[in-house]
């Protein structure tokens, strides 16, 4: 279940990136009071940042292009 970003410009990476942010602040502290249900989650929310990290640096450098 791994999301598409290649179709987004780089301005909606980028508000993707601040969702998923959101999201990890979340489960990091779910995961602190105990109640997280899917502990996989993190690295699958930590991984998609990544990528997203990756597409917006590449857009910047001019690799990418939209």
């Amino acid at each position: 279940m791994r999301e598409r970003f290649n179709d987004l410009t780089v301005d909606e990476l980028v508000a993707k990136k601040a969702e998923l942010s959101e999201k990890m602040r979340n489960l990091r502290f779910e995961a602190v009071m105990g109640r997280i249900e899917n502990p996989m989650e993190k690295r699958t929310v930590r991984r998609q940042i990544a990528r997203l990290n990756t597409m917006i640096n590449e857009h910047r450098n001019g690799i990418r292009r939209t």
